[in-house]
């Protein structure tokens, strides 16, 4: 028995083809607000292991089920792995903390606009940063304008 040409599938056909993307999960508020709470509370004893994350969750809190509490370790282990990239918003601990304040806090040894390390004794900038220091009043620092090269990535 052979198909009609119009019920076969044509291969711009979405409908007839099985959607094999995997969708996304939703966290709860409650799942959220716990992980960033439980971070900021008890940000040393926690890791990148869920295990050990689900353990340390266990002990310092009551959490309703156990379901509950393997989403809560979850989100708080992504939320760790997440932290060591950089700062996460709206979680706040005193290691972020005294990490933000040290390079606000952050003097160089040797200023970038101190000509007298150079050997030519003139800061090699481009015209831009040469309007730029004219603009806020450095215009009196010697400066050598040299053109900007670009650096693209070898072709793949």
């Amino acid at each position: 028995f052979e198909e009609p040409t119009f019920l076969q599938p044509t291969p711009n056909d979405h409908t007839s083809q099985f959607n094999t993307a995997k969708m996304g999960r939703v966290r709860t508020k409650t799942v959220k607000k716990s992980a960033k709470v439980i971070i900021e509370r008890y940000y040393p004893k926690l890791t990148l292991d869920f295990e050990t994350n689900k353990r340390i969750c266990d002990e310092i809190a009551v959490i309703a089920s156990k379901r509950l509490r393997n989403k809560i370790a979850g989100y708080t282990t992504h939320l760790m792995k997440r932290i060591q990239r950089g700062p996460v918003r709206g979680i706040s601990f005193k290691l972020q903390e005294e990490e933000r304040e040290r390079k606000d806090q952050y003097v160089p040894e040797v200023s970038a606009l101190d000509y007298t390390q150079n050997e030519s004794g003139q800061l090699e900038i481009d015209s831009e940063t040469k309007d730029l220091l004219k603009h806020l009043g450095f215009d009196s620092i010697p400066v050598n304008v040299t053109q900007v090269t670009q650096n693209n990535p070898n072709e793949r």
